[in-house]
């Protein structure tokens, strides 16, 4: 008698067709995509024959019932692994997978180059005032070029507040443009710090001292509000600031008072408390404000990118091998178990 059939279930929301194709040159895996418009009793019953639940990290597509929390764990004895399909996994309570003894895996690294340009996009059309520009062109007449005169970034001070995947490759693009980096960076060295491009200092450094803050890091207990009135008045006078990072990192209440007041020259924001924000939201009112709807990492590429990423590391998993980006490695001996359990001992 075979093994059972490992089953990989995901929501029919929008993912490169490559993800699909290469589970399906795995005889013992199916894929099931349940319609997120379908009922609850047909997506409950999907998700409870998966072994892997191929998950959207977007909070703004994906309703909370099925976001892989206590909740929705509660009601999928069989699941495995919660697969990302992206870097991030905001839809994924690791806590409560840990708990539950269940893996959690994601796609970290297959957009960072896509995130890394478009936070040198956000600074060059702050500091060049190309989206004010291309605004003021399409509405009114009136104006002199010299209205819209910007500021180069070459030479300018670049401070990046996380130098993992997508800041390495934001602080090489930066030293083309010939800034000099700095980096606030808890979890490297001195030494790893200077060996992805920059100057490891700590956050009140970084911000006093440079004329860019780019906010590279992840949300968590410890940067959530984490730049806040205080860090803004510390930056320097006629400062910017990007986000890449996620919502929550930055005060946004704060964050428009201080562009407001004429402290800070401007930011640029690809992420948000809430997404998309509300029309009236305080600061897409400025003009000193361009303004992204979290699409830093939705680049052809990078879709590429994350979905073959994550069909391989679910066929690794489903064969028994480790992957290599896991989040919550402790529950690796506890998913061993379970797999030999449900799969026998041997691997394949």
């Amino acid at each position: 008698m075979g093994r059972p059939t490992k089953h990989v279930t995901r929501l029919d929301l929008w993912i490169n067709p490559v993800f699909g194709e290469r589970l399906g040159r795995e005889a013992d895996i199916t894929l099931e995509v349940a319609p997120l418009a379908g009922s609850d009793a047909e997506i409950l019953a999907a998700l409870g024959r998966a072994h892997v639940y191929h998950i959207s990290p977007a909070r703004n597509e994906l309703p909370v019932k099925w976001q892989a929390n206590d909740a929705l764990l509660d009601r999928l004895p069989g699941l495995l692994a919660v697969s990302s399909a992206a870097a991030g996994f905001d839809t994924v309570d690791v806590e409560a997978c840990t708990r539950h003894g269940v893996l959690v895996v994601c796609q970290i690294g297959g957009n960072a180059q896509s995130v890394a340009e478009h936070a040198i996009g956000l600074m060059l059309a702050v500091r060049h005032k190309i989206a004010y520009s291309d605004r003021l062109l399409r509405t009114t007449r009136g104006y002199s070029r010299e209205d819209l005169m910007g500021t180069e970034i070459s030479g300018k001070t670049v401070g990046i507040v996380g130098l993992g995947n997508t800041g390495r490759r934001t602080a090489a693009i930066a030293h083309g443009f010939g800034m000099t980096v700095l980096a606030c960076d808890p979890f490297l060295t001195e030494a790893e710090v200077a060996e992805r491009g920059a100057k490891k200092v700590d956050l009140r450094t970084l911000l006093e001292s440079v004329d860019i803050v780019s906010l590279n890091c992840p949300l968590d207990k410890t940067t959530r509000g984490m730049i806040g009135a205080d860090a803004f008045a510390r930056m320097r006078k006629g400062a910017i600031i990007v986000s890449t990072a996620r919502g929550g990192v930055l005060d946004e209440a704060a964050l428009y008072a201080a562009l407001k007041s004429g402290h800070l020259a401007g930011a640029g924001l690809d992420v948000w408390e809430t997404e998309p924000p509300p029309l009236d939201h305080p600061l897409l009112t400025l003009d000193t404000v361009v303004a992204t709807h979290h699409t830093a990492g939705v680049t052809h590429e990078a879709r590429f990118n994350v979905a073959e990423w994550g069909a391989e590391q679910i066929v690794q998993l489903l064969r028994g091998e480790k992957p290599p980006r896991l989040v919550n490695p402790e529950v690796w001996p506890t998913f061993e178990k379970r797999y030999a359990q449900i799969f026998g001992t041997g691997r394949g």
